[in-house]
């Protein structure tokens, strides 16, 4: 029997509370829409969004040979609240895919996440005891999370979103208290970092509304 092997990459990790799905800013309806408009801009095939009622902010695409399912958690869209928002994020998933970076981590099997500055110093620790050695062998690195901060930037005003939803969400997230420090372990760029390149990337298509 062929082993299958499964890749979870995922955009947030959760490390604090959020509301379940019947309290979220945006319903499955949005995200199920945004996920067909972008998937059809991307040329993916579409395959219905799967809704994790989880307290987490989340979301990811799972790989194995020959399949992809894409994950959004109730906590994720609690903190968000607009269409072009989700759809921002779902582009950057649907870059992971259409960039081939999920193919350097076939066969891996691992998770990695994000430790956030908000973190007491001992927990973090301890976390980064734990999954420090399966960051550095994670096949992403902060250079195909940049490729897919950029390509979702581009897909998603292709397919009539605003180009500045992918920055709006990474600012609510920001600002909820979910930021990715410059650390050792953290295979995703630090958050001010990658939103000072997002944002100039949007401005490149559109300047942003007051």
């Amino acid at each position: 029997m062929r082993k299958v092997l499964s890749i979870l990459l995922p955009l947030f990790l959760f490390l604090a509370a959020a509301g379940d799905i019947s309290e979220a800013a945006i319903d499955r309806d949005t995200v199920t829409r945004a996920w067909k408009r972008v998937s059809a801009q991307a040329g993916i095939e579409y395959k219905p969004v799967n809704f994790e009622n989880k307290k987490e902010p989340n979301a990811w695409v799972k790989f194995s040979p020959g399949n992809h399912s894409v994950h959004v958690t109730s906590g994720l869209m609690a903190i968000l609240d607009r269409e072009d928002e989700i759809a921002g994020i779902m582009a950057h998933e649907a870059g992971h895919i259409q960039l081939g970076h999920y193919k350097s981590s076939v066969g891996r099997n691992l998770l990695w996440g994000l430790l956030f500055s908000a973190l007491d110093g001992n927990v973090a620790g301890e976390i980064a005891g734990g999954v420090g050695i399966a960051l550095a062998e994670s096949g992403f690195s902060r250079e195909q999370e940049v490729e897919a901060d950029d390509y979702g930037i581009r897909v998603s005003s292709a397919a009539g979103y605003s180009p500045w939803g992918l920055v709006n969400a990474m600012e609510k997230m920001k600002s909820a208290g979910y930021k990715t420090s410059p650390n050792g372990f953290n295979s995703h760029p630090p958050t001010d970092r990658r939103l000072l390149r997002l944002r100039n990337n949007a401005s490149a298509i559109e300047p942003r509304k007051k």
